[in-house]
């Protein structure tokens, strides 16, 4: 497993591996690696003949006042799990590589970035897009492999690499959870234990209006009602937004029938933001 810690390193890897006549998978990530990221590398390695993992924290995609300085980082044990996941190659860049001095473009998603995170965090997707696309162009990869988790800019990613012409291969990976039932994330170091008893009531809600609209629910605003309710018994939360929603378009339905239909929450439990998702009728 090479690291790589340059942009100039890493085309030029790249380029080495196309003229070999390699493909390469893609996982672009902010390190502090768990199940759910190591999913996402299992299912990218049979993809392609080289497997790249990045680590890169990137501060475009956060506002002030979010946790940019505290994100959590254990570079040692990330190395560990990428090299027994079969990554061939680790990017490693630092921020001043990526956003050199005199940088000032920014790639800007379309209406999708409006719903969902995007009205409580507006400049998050435009930096996800900008690093995605910047990450795109200096690995260069046939297939990227994306989680669900975070299906808003899983969404968002797909359209931008068909709208920038990228011959790339989007890749969805399935949410992991823990064995309580709270998906996967590397800010859940944050939640105290106390804390953590009522994250689950995200994974629960999701499960409930499941159940509901499987016994014939047919109303988003009733719903909504009931769920809010649910997450607000247990200590310690808050309710940022709960939306049913078209899950291509991510523009909120007003009734729910037998299509697909994207039941998406964020929560804060204490300080730290969660989100989580479920596709129902998939």
């Amino acid at each position: 497993m090479e690291i790589l810690k340059t942009k100039r390193e890493m085309q030029a890897w790249s380029g080495l591996k196309k003229k070999e006549g390699k493909t390469i998978c893609f996982v672009p990530t902010m390190g502090f690696l768990h199940r759910g990221h190591v999913s996402l590398l299992e299912k990218g390695r049979p993809l392609c003949d080289e497997l790249v993992l990045s680590i890169f924290v990137n501060p475009t995609q956060f506002s002030p006042n979010e946790d940019l300085d505290a994100y959590p980082s254990d570079i040692d044990n990330d190395l560990t799990l990428a090299k027994k996941a079969g990554v061939t190659a680790v990017f490693l860049p630092e921020k001043d590589d990526l956003y050199p001095g005199g940088f000032q473009t920014e790639v800007t998603p379309g209406p999708l970035a409006a719903h969902l995170c995007g009205k409580f965090r507006p400049v998050h997707f435009a930096g996800v897009a900008t690093v995605v696309t910047k990450l795109f162009n200096i690995v260069m990869p046939d297939a990227a492999v994306f989680g669900e988790k975070d299906y808003q800019q899983l969404q968002i990613v797909r359209q931008l690499t068909l709208d920038l012409d990228f011959n790339i291969d989007i890749v969805a990976g399935k949410i992991i959870r823990e064995k309580d039932g709270l998906a996967m994330s590397s800010r859940n170091a944050y939640l105290s234990a106390a804390q953590r008893v009522s994250a689950r009531s995200l994974s629960q809600a999701l499960q409930t209006a499941e159940k509901k609209i499987q016994a014939g629910e047919t109303d988003p605003e009733q719903l909504k009602t009931e769920l809010a309710a649910f997450i607000h018994s247990f200590d310690d939360t808050r309710v940022e937004y709960i939306c049913f929603c078209d899950p291509n378009r991510l523009m909120d339905i007003t009734r729910i029938s037998s299509k697909p239909v994207l039941l998406a929450l964020a929560v804060k439990v204490g300080h730290t933001r969660l989100i989580d998702n479920t596709l129902i009728n998939r």
